[in-house]
């Protein structure tokens, strides 16, 4: 794989912003592709001063693997709510990069268009590859919403104002919600329903859920062998 867009990720705080804001216009909301064969779970941990991206690919729905990669890189941009793509996403560009296999879905853990900007580290990673993506998060970063059921499956608007920028998805009984939005090339129906359909009674969809074990060290629980870290 390779971005069809490509820019400095050591910009200043104010010209982050801009440039998200500017990125936000190539965003499309709709579903712009049909089967998906192969989907892609991507994470980022860190040691140290180097973040560590994990790419899981995977047969959809059977979720049977297919290839990890990772790829590490020395931090350059600090922690700054609203700006993680600039922190975490030089080592997930390498590490798509190395991929053989081609994805047709990116689900990144984190945001997509539910950020004061629209552009979550799902839509930004999304758009400078121009391919389908959604964002999964374990936590909000902004709007609000009344709480869904207890069941699976379970879901509920998440707003900025009157605006609708994702959901809130319960993914296993009495467990809590993730949120998922809008990345890029997909709407937010479509995004409910792969989310769930990755789910293997775990919280978080194995995509994600094995690019995280990949990334925290412990590839003996995902079955993964990562010769990078």
């Amino acid at each position: 794989m390779k971005p069809v867009i490509s820019h400095r990720w050591d910009l200043p705080v104010e010209e982050a912003q801009e440039f998200q804001r500017q990125l936000a216009s190539k965003v499309i909301k709709e579903r712009t592709f049909g089967e998906i064969r192969l989907v892609a779970g991507v994470d980022v941990g860190f040691k140290g001063d180097e973040a560590i991206a994990g790419v899981v690919v995977l047969e959809y729905p059977d979720m049977r693997e297919v290839e990890k990669v990772s790829a590490r890189k020395k931090v350059v941009f600090p922690y700054i709510p609203g700006l993680l793509a600039f922190r975490e996403g030089p080592p997930i560009i390498e590490a798509l990069e190395k991929l053989r296999s081609e994805p047709d879905l990116i689900i990144v853990d984190g945001q997509g268009i539910a950020h004061p900007r629209r552009m979550g580290i799902a839509t930004h990673i999304g758009v400078i590859f121009d391919k389908p993506s959604i964002g999964c998060a374990k936590s909000r970063l902004t709007g609000s919403y009344y709480e869904p059921g207890l069941e699976k499956g379970s879901w509920s608007f998440l707003y900025d104002g009157t605006e609708v920028i994702g959901a809130v998805l319960r993914t296993k009984e009495k467990a809590p919600p993730v949120f998922v939005s809008i990345g890029h090339r997909i709407d937010l129906k479509s995004a409910i329903e792969i989310i769930l359909n990755c789910c293997r009674g775990d919280r978080l969809p194995e995509p994600t859920r094995l690019a995280h074990l990949l990334v925290s060290g412990k590839p003996q629980q995902a079955s993964l062998f990562c010769p990078g870290l």
